[in-house]
């Protein structure tokens, strides 16, 4: 797709030869007169080359090109110059310009000129977009990990809206990560140093909700013998994270549409609105549109909360992410107790890129823990497998992630190792023996 480009110069003529002559190679561009209206349709990661000339009254090629870099450093801009005009022209590309044409110059010429202002353009845009998600991915808080077309495409658009005040829609099933990736969007925005405020809609009482919302003054009802601040105006500046909206009752759904739109909260016993400015987001694993169909949810309600949709795909959708999922909970779990991290084989990933997973990302990171803790073998028996240990296994494994624990902590040092644990050395040597531990497996171990 070619680059759009904007073409500036008083002389009506010269517009429209060069605007014909864009044309008929299918290029889209905008003639100016002025520099001064061109400047005004400029902002930062416009995807076009300028091409303007350089003599011009009011503001001349020369200042349009400062004035245009102030917007865009990397913007392209294709001076068109006269013959007198050469020395300003040359310096100008020391400034920063892309290029000059002497006039008159080959319609041949100045296409293969722009043909390459535009590819540079392209690879400049090309280039911020990948820095953005690479910083975004490696940065401090919460990453979405993940290089599947489906998750690509949710960090593209949490890229483009975190910094906006627009409220968001999170739908996906249980355990798919609706809360990390609300915590991604505060974390990564110009909100990240004010709070994040969640709630869970379904977990707290019908009779409580109000009041945990919207706060409530000294006296607003029976037991409320002080003020509280509700959830909604301590996250103000901040986010406030919704989960599972679809269990809200219905009545504090007419409350909390008056609060999305008119950006206040009224407190249970007050008369005075409290003005906010702060970000919703919203989280649900049921289709909230079909449920305001159905009388369930209010169609309004959903609406508004609408304004940008995310999905999270269920892992079954996205199993070729589930090696780079696995190996990241597997090192976070083995950190976090300090054990070894186990390393997996390609039939037993391959066995997990074939489940289905109906507790999605979370039961693989449940999993992962298990695995860490408890070794391969208890990870992936059954539930009933596992009640099925008798005592003698059970203090086999027990004794055996005991050692281990303190061969991680203390790398491998023998010594240390028997102080912590309070044995003599000839024990520990049987007890090694007997669960086929190294020392040498546990010297340098990075647990970061």
């Amino acid at each position: 797709m070619q680059t759009p480009v904007i073409i500036i110069d008083d002389d009506p003529d010269i517009l429209r030869s060069l605007a014909q002559t864009l044309a008929l190679e299918e290029i889209h561009c905008e003639t100016f007169s002025s520099a001064e209206q061109a400047l005004s349709q400029l902002k930062q990661d416009w995807p076009g080359v300028i091409i303007s000339d350089i003599n011009m009254p009011g503001i001349s090629g020369l200042e349009m090109m400062q004035q245009a870099q102030q917007i865009d450093p990397d913007l392209p801009i294709i001076l068109l110059t006269g013959h007198g005009d050469i020395s300003m022209a040359i310096k100008a590309i020391r400034d920063g310009a892309y290029d000059f044409l002497e006039k008159p110059f080959s319609t041949s010429h100045l296409l293969e000129v722009l043909q390459r202002a535009q590819e540079k353009r392209q690879l400049t845009l090309e280039n911020r977009e990948l820095k953005a998600e690479l910083d975004a991915q490696s940065g401090p808080g919460p990453r979405l990990l993940g290089s599947t077309l489906a998750i690509m495409r949710l960090r593209k658009i949490l890229s483009h809206v975190k910094d906006t005040p627009a409220d968001v829609l999170i739908n996906g099933e249980t355990g798919t990560g609706k809360e990390l990736v609300a915590r991604f969007l505060h974390d990564h925005s110009v909100r990240a140093n004010h709070p994040f405020v969640a709630i869970n809609c379904g977990a707290v009482p019908e009779n409580m909700i109000e009041s945990e919302l919207f706060g409530h003054e000294a006296g607003a009802f029976t037991g409320a013998q002080k003020k509280r601040i509700g959830k909604i105006a301590y996250a103000n500046h901040g986010t406030l994270f919704l989960d599972e909206i679809e269990s809200m009752p219905m009545a504090l759904q007419i409350k909390l549409l008056r609060v999305l739109e008119e950006r206040s909260v009224e407190p249970l016993g007050s008369n005075q609105a409290v003005q906010l400015d702060l970000r919703v987001i919203a989280a649900t694993k049921s289709d909230l549109k079909a449920l305001g169909e159905q009388g369930e949810f209010r169609s309004d309600l959903y609406y508004r909360l609408n304004v940008v949709e995310v999905h999270i795909p269920p892992l079954r959708e996205r199993s070729e992410d589930i090696a780079l999922l696995l190996e990241n909970f597997l090192r976070v779990a083995s950190a976090r107790y300090q054990l070894s991290s186990p390393k997996v084989s390609p039939q037993r990933l391959a066995e997990l890129m074939a489940q289905e997973w109906p507790g999605n990302v979370r039961e693989l990171r449940n999993l992962a823990e298990r695995w860490v803790l408890m070794g391969e073998d208890v990870a992936f028996n059954t539930q009933s497998q596992q009640r099925s240990l008798n005592l003698a296994e059970q203090l086999y494994r027990f004794e055996r992630t005991l050692l281990q624990d303190a061969l991680h902590r203390h790398q491998g040092h023998l010594k240390a190792v028997q102080e912590e644990l309070q044995i003599g050395r000839k024990t520990l040597y049987e007890k090694m023996k007997k669960y086929q531990l190294e020392k040498d497996d546990y010297k340098h171990v990075n647990l970061d």
